[in-house]
């Protein structure tokens, strides 16, 4: 039994499904809306996404045809009954030993990598004025900060414990913090950072997958709205770009762009960051990031690039890497989604990420907005790398 027909046991199980007109409404597991399911005999069809891409049965299929038992009568009619299937959820190993051990000494090996990391960081040349704390103290303590998810006065604590253990040479006020991060100076420093902290895990990733994802901010964005004729207002959020490997879904490459930038141009530079570290075999990203260019820029690299086709997709009369592509997703679409499905990585990755620091920012500036998420996405990769020092035996050499 394959993952489909299992997850459609547990909906005919848990769900409730409704026929209507020969037409059977199936929920959907995301709590979002029903899809109906035609039961055909030779060619069953279901209005999702995974039926309309894929052509096979879909987990909605499976769920009507264990809900549905069909008896033929002596007489040629038939009769419907309805049954409950039971399933077992699936598990999977976890090894929890190691686990708990990277758990319970994260913060203190935190620190640790953080002050490794930091302590390649230039210093930048200072004639005039009070002598400035060192950037690479400044940078630990905003970086530090972020990922205790404190406020910067309930942080002070923290750092101050940092300092005895020998991880700053001072102890910076709060103020200087919040300073620190309205620096659009900080911003390739802690680019540089990201990169440098995935660069231990070369040896394990090959296979990588983009995608992007919001952050809210304390802001609020007001607009007219024509149709409605009034005024509007929402969170303003920072939209940031990941490129993660699929394994241990340690962060690349980032860029942080508009809010209401398109994803495709920015498919490029996370791709030209990740090789310079990475061998690239695979990268797989949403439809939002299809474009000739993009597989194009993928090829020279050495990889193959599965990127979701959309539905108007049309070959070209050129021999391409889009038309090798194209045929591939249609002709062998089992084989190119399995590919593409990695692409789920990388939401798992915006999941740790927002789980474990947050989903909003605190900054109130757009530059302190950027660089604070930058510092979220750098709390994650040393998490990542505590977790494969613990659980795959690797020793991190952090020359930043």
């Amino acid at each position: 039994m394959d993952a489909r027909q299992q997850r459609g046991l547990e909906i005919a199980a848990t769900c409730k499904i409704n026929q209507k007109n020969g037409t059977w409404l199936v929920p959907s597991q995301s709590g979002h809306g029903k899809y109906a399911v035609f039961p055909d005999a030779e060619k069953p069809t279901c209005t999702c996404p995974d039926h309309e891409t894929r052509g096979g049965k879909c987990k909605h299929i499976f769920a009507v045809e264990y809900v549905i038992k069909r008896e033929e009568n002596p007489d040629g009619s038939t009769t419907v009954t309805e049954t409950v299937s039971v399933t077992k959820r699936t598990t999977y190993p976890q090894d929890w030993t190691n686990y708990n051990k990277a758990q319970t000494n994260e913060k203190d090996q935190f620190q640790e990598l953080l002050h490794d990391l930091c302590k390649g960081i230039p210093e930048p040349e200072q004639r005039m004025g009070r002598p400035r704390i060192a950037l690479s103290d400044m940078v630990f303590s905003a970086a530090f900060k972020v990922y205790s998810t404190f406020s910067g006065r309930r942080f002070m604590s923290d750092l101050r414990d940092a300092h005895e253990k020998g991880f700053i040479h001072k102890v910076p006020h709060y103020n200087s913090i919040f300073r620190c991060l309205e620096d659009v100076k900080l911003t390739p420093v802690l680019k540089e950072l990201i990169v440098t902290s995935s660069a231990p895990l070369a040896s394990v990733e090959a296979d990588f997958a983009a995608d992007s994802s919001g952050f809210s901010s304390s802001r609020f964005e007001k607009w007219y709205d024509e149709k409605y004729g009034g005024m509007k207002r929402q969170h303003a959020w920072v939209k940031a770009h990941i490129m993660v490997g699929v394994k241990t879904n340690v962060v690349t490459a980032v860029e942080i762009g508009d809010q209401d930038a398109h994803d495709s141009p920015m498919f490029k530079p996370l791709l030209a960051t990740t090789v310079q570290t990475f061998n690239v075999d695979n990268v797989s990203a949403d439809k939002a990031y299809l474009s000739a260019e993009n597989l194009q820029a993928v090829r020279k690299v050495g990889g193959f690039p599965y990127i979701m086709f959309k539905t108007n997709s049309r070959a070209s009369n050129v021999n391409s890497i889009w038309n090798q592509m194209f045929h591939f997703f249609n002709f062998k679409k089992d084989v190119f989604l399995e590919h593409y499905h990695q692409r789920s990585n990388v939401e798992s990755t915006f999941s740790m990420i927002k789980a474990k620091f947050g989903d909003a920012v605190r900054s109130k500036t757009d530059v302190a907005q950027k660089n604070e998420v930058l510092c979220k996405v750098l709390g994650h990769n040393i998490c990542c790398l505590i977790s494969a020092m613990y659980e795959l035996g690797i020793t991190p050499q952090l020359a930043g």
